[in-house]
């Protein structure tokens, strides 16, 4: 059965900036019970900002463009990479595939794994298998890298499935990501009555969204102030994340 939305009156962390107030305000009367939980990988389970902008700039320096600042490369992490090359680059379609290929190119391997998990994030994944909840992965990082980097920090145990992009983009946006997360929840005999989804981005909320999954905001990801409007709650560190998951 697909998922359908949920809502979680009255929790929410006032915005992402440092001097937010940092208060949960959580409804008494709210049950959360989820059936299953998706994850996103990048600003969420793993601090990969570091690898996936030093990876654009030496493929911009390759395709013989300029290379983008610090700031605006972080443009680039979180949306889908063709799309990003479009926005923000000014691309054609053409120039952007060529840019996604010659940055896979780079980043596959060594340089995917020069990354680091979240304090507390595999400890609460643990927690979260351990209660019986299933577990899945939704990113926008193409599927096979996204494997190897949990599979490295040891984390791929704890999911029953791990969805990403394709190759050939064909499955590119959150949107398409999350609709065949619960695909293969479902052929997995997952309950997806309810599911929620725990990112950082705004990308992951309207992905989400799409497909009638409420989102959980994480403040230590990539995201800003003005992304968290979508989220159903936006919580700034793991036990408050554990609180909405595990109750």
């Amino acid at each position: 059965m697909r998922c359908v939305a949920h809502t979680l009156i009255g929790i929410r962390v006032q915005g992402f900036a440092p001097s937010a107030p940092k208060l949960l305000r959580v409804n008494p009367t709210l049950t959360r019970t989820w059936s299953a939980i998706l994850f996103d990988l990048d600003g969420t389970i793993t601090d990969s900002a570091p690898a996936i902008t030093n990876s654009l700039a030496r493929t911009f320096a390759l395709l013989g463009r300029p290379v983008p600042t610090d700031a605006e490369l972080m443009a680039y992490v979180g949306p889908p990479l063709l799309a990003a090359f479009g926005e923000y680059a000014g691309m054609t379609p053409d120039e952007a595939l060529e840019a996604l290929a010659v940055y896979r190119a780079d980043y596959q391997g060594p340089a995917s794994l020069d990354t680091a998990v979240y304090p507390g994030v595999a400890g609460l994944l643990e927690r979260i298998h351990e209660a019986g909840i299933p577990l899945g992965l939704a990113t926008s990082k193409p599927e096979h890298t996204a494997i190897a980097i949990l599979t490295h920090f040891d984390l791929a145990k704890y999911f029953t499935i791990m969805v990403g992009a394709t190759e050939n983009e064909s499955r590119s946006s959150k949107a398409d990501i999350v609709a065949e997360a619960l695909v293969r929840f479902e052929a997995a005999d997952v309950d997806t009555s309810a599911v929620v989804m725990v990112g950082d981005r705004i990308y992951d909320a309207e992905g989400a969204a799409a497909n009638g999954v409420p989102t959980i905001l994480v403040e230590w990801g990539y995201g800003s102030p003005a992304e968290a409007a979508l989220a159903t709650a936006v919580v700034h560190s793991t036990d408050q994340l554990a609180k909405l998951l595990l109750g």
